[in-house]
């Protein structure tokens, strides 16, 4: 009894094991909250190697704010061992992501053969309809619980086995897809991000992570693939809002990937211009602040100098700007390299540069 009393002192004083949580920056541009959401991960309840609340516990040292636990329907190597229906993935993870003030979204994952190839069905309210074989009727399924659709991975078998086929064209035409899934894990496919956006389908990333995840964050640049969303709030409305109306970003390696309006929101909110001297007869000296986790990588498209200016992620560089004659310039033209609206689009933006005695200015996205 002595030898169990020690032991029981020794195990509450021993120090406990804290979960360190590294936070995702990105700072919010007006009017909205930037949401870092992987929609695409696989538990033990398919092929994937660990328990739903693991899932829930990476997201949050992560730095996510909400995800999906999409486990396939048709593909399941551990039924044998792990029981349950196709919900019980999202009811043992609600939870504890109700506790580490993680967004949750009930999802599954259509597995069919590539082509028409795999989708996810998110904000479902009930799994089980969806595990029939007719590929039609899941969908029809799936539409009538009001869920949000995207075409998974369309190149992780090649180009040609990728390409949009006659399934797609019915979703689409029945509004029964939303999104198509440009980047997975380590891997970008230009083809897709054409395809979205020729056909009004929004941009979506995710890690779709099978294994339990590194210590040290994904390969990918130090981060997980993902999908930074504009939502109002950080509220599960306020998510699907935001998907539907398709204000997303794809973080993937160093690059942000979106339309027009969000990547310059986020630029504009991301970089900070100062006046550091006087004006000069012929420069403007000024310092340019990178206030997100991503590099900034920016290359002239007018004559003037500097040519090329890389902003590492939370730091600053000091430059010294002129315009096209040598002259000083109150603003100057530069395509953002790894902020691409289209393949190989570039955004471009305008960089207002405040006057000397004039308060720190954002830059201004044209």
């Amino acid at each position: 009894m002595k030898h169990k009393i020690i032991i029981a002192l020794l195990l509450l004083a021993a120090p406990a094991i804290a979960q360190v949580r590294k936070e995702i920056r990105f700072p919010d541009p007006p009017g909205y909250k930037v949401l870092k959401c992987d929609f695409h991960m696989h538990t033990v309840f398919s092929d994937g190697l660990v328990w739903p609340t693991v899932r829930v516990d990476e997201a949050w040292r992560e730095g996510l704010d909400a995800i999906a636990i999409t486990d396939h329907v048709e593909y399941r190597p551990h039924k044998e061992d792990v029981v349950g229906n196709h919900n019980r993935p999202y009811e043992l993870a609600e939870g504890l992501a109700r506790h580490r003030g993680i967004l949750l979204v009930r999802g599954v994952e259509i597995t069919r053969d590539t082509p028409p190839g795999h989708f996810n069905v998110l904000f479902t309210q009930d799994n089980q309809p969806l595990d029939i074989k007719d590929f039609y009727e899941v969908f029809e399924r799936a539409a009538a619980q009001k869920t949000f659709i995207m075409w998974n991975h369309p190149g992780w078998q090649g180009p040609d086995r990728g390409r949009w086929g006659e399934e797609q064209t019915r979703l689409l035409e029945k509004r029964q897809l939303h999104a198509i899934e440009i980047c997975n894990g380590e891997e970008y496919y230009g083809d897709a991000h054409r395809m979205a956006m020729e056909r009004g389908l929004w941009l979506m990333g995710s890690s779709d992570i099978h294994e339990p995840a590194p210590t040290d964050g994904q390969k990918a640049a130090g981060h997980r693939t993902m999908t930074l969303v504009l939502a109002k709030e950080k509220s599960l409305p306020a998510l699907r809002e935001a998907l539907d109306a398709g204000r997303t970003i794809v973080w993937y390696c160093d690059r942000l990937i979106g339309r027009e309006p969000q990547l310059k929101a986020v630029f504009d909110a991301c970089l900070r211009v100062e006046s550091l001297h006087p004006l000069q007869a012929k420069t403007t000296y000024v310092k340019l602040t990178n206030q997100c986790d991503n590099d900034i990588e920016l290359e002239r498209s007018e004559p003037g100098q500097p040519r090329k200016i890389t902003i590492p992620a939370q730091a600053s560089v000091m430059v010294r700007l002129s315009g096209p004659d040598g002259q000083p310039a109150d603003k100057v033209t530069y395509k953002v390299s790894n902020f691409l609206m289209g393949v190989d689009q570039p955004l471009i933006v305008e960089i207002a540069i405040p006057k000397p005695a004039s308060q720190p200015a954002a830059a201004a996205a044209r």
